[in-house]
């Protein structure tokens, strides 16, 4: 299990990040579509991770009739310090889950659909082959809709990484999370140059037109820190990024070392386009899936 201890209060911002600063409070969304949206998954008996990592934006994208499906269980192998997801012993993959999931995309009418997981070590594969099933469904049942992937690293496995490409997804994404320096801390199971390999083999095949990773601050990391990674994204083959202020799920999970002013997210997005990445989409409430259909749009120029 991660060490979930608080990290050393010395390396805090001095003026009270404890103190949820002006950028972080907004006003609750319309509810739209939202119990639209809960009324689909609950009937598909499906799981999200807007709600098993318990996302601030869950609001607001079930109100637009969006949200990204959590295949595989609701139960992860690894215990990510940041994570809300628990941790433990998974229950055995539903053969069927990958057409529920097709069926929903469908119902919510979703343009752009979204799929994780929870990492399961305990699989051969990592669940490869469920993703690669859960795409090829998607892609029968709403053909007008691109697919994204937002990948775990599956244990560094080349095959695995082929069978989810195979599927052929419009992005596949995998999440670097953190700076390499706080890797023992926050993702202690993980390792960063294992998943920039994830990210630069996804790349390199040219099977799939778009790769993205994405990445949280405020865990005490420095801006240079930040911008070295996005380096190493660039140079990766990485063409869109996701930089979000990390806000802690409950008191289990490690905590926040700083507030990141917004000035900063826009330093970052401006360097990493200087690097050459096409986009970089930073804010304090970006998350790796936030509106991913509009980023996805912005790089490939669709209407």
């Amino acid at each position: 299990m991660a060490d979930r201890t608080p990290m050393d209060p010395n390396t805090r911002d001095t003026e009270n990040p404890t103190r949820m600063p002006p950028w972080l409070r907004r006003t609750l969304p319309v509810h739209g579509r939202k119990a639209e949206v809960e009324r689909l998954l609950d009937a598909g008996q499906l799981h999200t991770v807007c709600k098993e990592a318990s996302c601030p934006n869950r609001g607001e994208c079930f109100g637009r009739g969006t949200a990204t499906f959590l295949i595989m269980g609701s139960m992860c192998t690894r215990d990510c310090a940041f994570c809300g997801v628990s941790a433990g012993r998974p229950q055995p993959l539903d053969p069927h889950e990958p057409r529920r999931i097709a069926e929903a995309a469908l119902e919510m009418r979703l343009q752009h659909v979204v799929v994780t997981s929870v990492t399961r070590d305990d699989l051969p594969d990592g669940g490869a082959a469920h993703f690669a099933a859960t795409v090829q469904e998607i892609r029968s049942t709403v053909p007008g809709a691109t697919i994204e992937v937002l990948a775990p690293d599956f244990a560094g496995s080349a095959a695995s990484l082929a069978t989810v490409l195979s599927s052929l997804p419009d992005v596949l994404n995998h999440n670097v999370e953190t700076v390499p320096r706080l890797y023992g801390t926050i993702r202690p199971q993980a390792d960063y140059r294992r998943s920039l390999s994830v990210l630069r083999a996804a790349a390199d095949t040219g099977s799939v037109p778009n790769v993205k990773s994405g990445l949280m601050v405020g865990f005490g990391e420095t801006e240079d820190e930040v911008n070295a990674v996005l380096h190493d994204l660039c140079s990766a083959g990485v063409s869109m990024v996701t930089i979000g202020q990390y806000l802690r799920p409950s008191a289990v999970q490690t905590a926040v070392v700083e507030f990141v002013h917004p000035d900063r997210f826009e330093r970052y997005r401006e360097a990493g386009v200087r690097m050459g990445l096409r986009d970089v989409f930073a804010g304090p409430f970006v998350r790796s899936s936030y509106r991913a259909g509009e980023v996805l749009r912005t790089v490939t120029g669709a209407s």
